[in-house]
């Protein structure tokens, strides 16, 4: 028979207080009331009244009281798989705000693909020149909101729309076909553009899925220099600009790729450039925006500097000239 203090018609739906829980885990831990209070610094009456007043809250009992011991039931058993980890993350994140409390940080949202082939290899140098600066990078497809985030900049690639209203153009792109030097060593000709079809190609999965994706596939490379009907040897598919590229520095054919992403392993021989006369131009851009609540940070500020300097770096290196229509934030922060 079940008691009235444990009937389904008193089950309540409020949250149980944290300290119900910690109880409950430490006596779960130690099954000894005695145990747990010590280990919380309380009396055995507290712990034992936190016992009581969660398993009234929950609706069962979770232990089993013998003369000498302490026993989980079932449904303490299952509490203590689900809570146990939870409030070890708590835990967790408390300790982490702690530590950078009164830190400054620079918090920012870009795409994979940037971040590992721009971003991340640029980092070392601001790092060393602001030491006490920490940054986070949060690498993900998923457009962030700057007005209600923790995020303070987004580097984002789009063409220039709202989406980029207010913000600063870092640099355009050029798409060129690239391979390793070893897969030219192959004996294959490549000197004219017909040429690639005795390669495997390599590009986006979804290339033709999305217009703005259509501007760096190959078939448009292809329309541009009347080769409608060419086909290659094979195909290759990735879902990422970086793995693209590492499909190429691998040699397993040849990349449509994306010149601001590339001209670090162009420079250092990685890739090499092959029929450098046909690159293709893109619509699209590289954007810097600034949460409007960080923009008079220092520490944004000098992140931002730091970057608009590593993109002139880039315009020089790609050879990029910008329409002054669409750059009047270019050398703004």
């Amino acid at each position: 028979m079940v008691s009235a203090e444990y009937s389904p018609a008193v089950l309540r739906t409020r949250p149980v207080a944290t300290g119900h829980w910690r109880a409950f885990l430490a006596v779960a831990k130690h099954l000894n009331f005695r145990a747990a209070a010590d280990e919380l610094a309380l009396t055995q009456s507290a712990v034992s009244r936190q016992i009581q007043a969660l398993e009234e809250e929950v609706g069962v009992p979770l232990f089993l009281r013998h003369t000498r011991a302490v026993e989980l039931t079932s449904a303490g058993a299952q509490l203590q798989r689900a809570v146990g980890p939870a409030l070890e993350r708590m835990d967790a994140a408390v300790r982490l705000v702690r530590q950078t409390a009164g830190r400054r940080s620079v918090a920012i949202t870009t795409w994979a693909s940037f971040a590992s082939m721009w971003l991340i290899p640029r980092m070392e140098e601001f790092q060393r020149d602001n030491p006490g600066i920490d940054i986070r990078i949060d690498a993900s497809d998923v457009q962030v909101d700057l007005e209600t985030s923790d995020v303070d900049l987004a580097l984002r690639y789009a063409m220039p729309a709202g989406a980029t209203q207010g913000g600063i153009r870092l640099f355009g792109e050029q798409l060129a076909v690239v391979a390793s030097p070893w897969l030219l060593k192959s004996g294959k000709p490549l000197r004219t553009p017909a040429d690639v079809a005795q390669f495997t190609l390599i590009e986006a999965g979804d290339a033709h899925r999305t217009h703005y994706l259509e501007y760096l596939s190959w078939r448009r490379w292809f329309d541009t220099r009347d080769l409608t009907k060419l086909q290659p040897q094979r195909w290759l598919y990735f879902n990422y600009a970086h793995q693209i590229v590492q499909a190429a520095l691998a040699g397993q054919g040849l990349a449509l790729a994306r010149m601001p992403l590339i001209a670090d392993a162009l420079a250092a021989g990685d890739l090499v450039e092959v029929l450098p006369g046909h690159r293709i131009d893109s619509p699209l851009a590289y954007w810097l925006m600034v949460g409007p609540r960080s923009a008079q940070r220092p520490e944004i500020k000098a992140f931002c500097a730091w970057l608009q300097v590593q993109a002139e770096a880039t315009r020089q290196a790609i050879g990029d000239v910008p329409d002054p229509d669409l750059n009047d934030n270019l050398d703004g922060a």
